[in-house]
Parts: C-alpha cells; sequence; structure tokens
C-alpha cells in the first residue's frame, strides 16, 4: 500500500506537471484534527483546472493514478439516467486502487471555486498556482457539529416517534416484516437517532460532531445504551423485529425526556404512554382479531 507521502507526491505531482491544473486542495476526514488517521481514510482532492473537457474527453488521464479495482464517475451515471448534470464548472472521479488507497478527485472550474472554496469547514490547501485561493481558517469539523434543536424540532420529532412507531407494530401484526423494516430504519430509527445525538449534545454543549450516519455516537454513550440500541437492528424475524421495536421505544422514553429537562423543553408523557401502550396492546392482539377494541 503506498505511504501517504507517496500518495500526497503523486497527487500533487500530477498537478505540478499540468498546466490545465492551477491549485489543490483537500477536504474530508484527512483534514479533521478530531478523527483518528486510519488506512481506510479516502483522499478528498480537488483539482482547479482551467477547463474541464479536455480532462472528461480523455478517458486515460486517470490511470496515473493506479491500477483500478474499481472507478465510478457520478457525474456521467447521472446523466445517462436523464438528470441534468453540468460537466463544463465540474466532474467527479472516483477511485479504489489495488493496493488499498482511494482518491476522490473533483475538478473544478475557477468559477466554481470562487463560489465554493471555503464553504466547507474542513478544507485544507494543498497547491496555487496563481494565488487563486483565499485565505480560510484552519480545518475544523464545527460545521458538523450536533445542532442544539429548538423547541419546534424537538417537540416535532417526540411526537413524529410515537405517531410513526405503530405502524411498526400494524406491520408486525400482519406479518408485513419489509413494511415494518423499511418504518424502522427510515423514521422510527431516524427520530431515536436526533435524540440520542441531542442528549450528546447537552452533555458536550453540542461542540462534537456524530461523524457521517452517526458513525461516532457509539463513543459517546453509556455501553449499556448503545448494547440495546445495537439490538434494535435485529429484526430478522417476528419476534426479534418486536424486541427490536419495544427496545426502540423504551430507548426513546428514557431519552426523550432528558433531553428536554436539560433544554427546559416540556416532554408529552401522556402522548407517549398512550402511543406505546397501544403498540404493546397490538402485539398481544390475536391473529383472527375482528376489531382492535
Amino acid at each position: 500500500m503506498r505511504t501517504e507521502k507517496e500518495m500526497f507526491d503523486l497527487i500533487l505531482g500530477v498537478a505540478n506537471r499540468d498546466n490545465r491544473i492551477r491549485a489543490v486542495y483537500m477536504n474530508g476526514s484527512r483534514t479533521n484534527p478530531n478523527v483518528k488517521k486510519d488506512i481506510f481514510q479516502d483522499y478528498d482532492i480537488v483539482y482547479v483546472v482551467t477547463e474541464t473537457e479536455s480532462f472528461i474527453n480523455d478517458e486515460g488521464w486517470i490511470s496515473v493514478f493506479g491500477e483500478p479495482i474499481i472507478f465510478q464517475e457520478p457525474d456521467k451515471l447521472d446523466k445517462i439516467q436523464g438528470r441534468h448534470v453540468d460537466f463544463k464548472n465540474g466532474y467527479t472521479y472516483l477511485m479504489q486502487f489495488t493496493d488499498g488507497n482511494r482518491i476522490d478527485l473533483h475538478i473544478q472550474t475557477m468559477e466554481e471555486l470562487m463560489k465554493e472554496y471555503g464553504n466547507d469547514k474542513l478544507t485544507f490547501p494543498l497547491l496555487d498556482k496563481d494565488n487563486c485561493l483565499s485565505q480560510i481558517s484552519p480545518p475544523s469539523d464545527q460545521d458538523y457539529w450536533v445542532e442544539k434543536p429548538t423547541y419546534g424540532q424537538y417537540f416535532s420529532r417526540c411526537n413524529n416517534f410515537w405517531w410513526v412507531a405503530p405502524y411498526c407494530a400494524k406491520g408486525l401484526w400482519r406479518e408485513e416484516i419489509l413494511f415494518t423494516i423499511e418504518v424502522m430504519n427510515s423514521y422510527v430509527r431516524q427520530e431515536l437517532l436526533s435524540m440520542l445525538s441531542w442528549y450528546v449534545g447537552t452533555q458536550t454543549e453540542f461542540k462534537v460532531s456524530m461523524g457521517k450516519a452517526n458513525k461516532y455516537l457509539k463513543e459517546y454513550l453509556d455501553s449499556n445504551v448503545w448494547t440495546r440500541f445495537m439490538k434494535t437492528f435485529n429484526m430478522g424475524d417476528y419476534d426479534s423485529s418486536w424486541n427490536a421495536l419495544i427496545t426502540t421505544c423504551e430507548l426513546f422514553q428514557e431519552s426523550a425526556p432528558k433531553v428536554g429537562k436539560i433544554l427546559g423543553y416540556e416532554y408529552n408523557y401522556d402522548e407517549a404512554k398512550r402511543s406505546f401502550e397501544f403498540i404493546k396492546y397490538i402485539k398481544d392482539l390475536p391473529k383472527d382479531a375482528m376489531a382492535i377494541y
């Protein structure tokens, strides 16, 4: 596997030799001082170019970066699916190499640079031939910190959780497990994740990031809470799915009032109690029932 130095030498060497490339900067986890380095970190690189057409027309130019396992050109995929894509100002190459390294390379024109540079606080300049990269602050993950919810956001999350969770119970009673899993993953679990993240925020002055897809959440939760949360992903059969739903509700019932109390927001205990009792009632409802009550 090529070392970090070898990769940066390659990335910058290509840029220095090509007059079409006027500047280089980096985004992503490699710029984040709070992220532990590991062997799977990508190189999220932006080449600022004079134009994009010659790069796009020369499909072999990216071979200089190494032997691929697989490449992807998301802009090209969007176009062949009928979506409108502006190749003129930007184009992206995702490259996974046989030595394990990966480069996510975006080429952009000066026009796009002026619009975008520095908008993401996780930005670090690597090369500037024309002094076109403006002065920016050192990289920070502040853009990705957990945001303190307003009362409206808190109230809406709580209400939506207890409104949608019974859908899962109905799906399990009907033996529609794929529907239940979809609703759980897309709606119910998302509300719980928001509440758990907000709880972490209350313990850290809302100055930490949970990372993409909440991947750092484990580092901030009590081990018992984490273990129970992980069990909610076990939905391979109906008994496991019922257990997952009940545990999800219990975790929300524990975390939401804590968040509300710390932030001074009122939690609707009555609403939560009625909805949870309804879920448990459905769980025990006979399969041949002709009426709910």
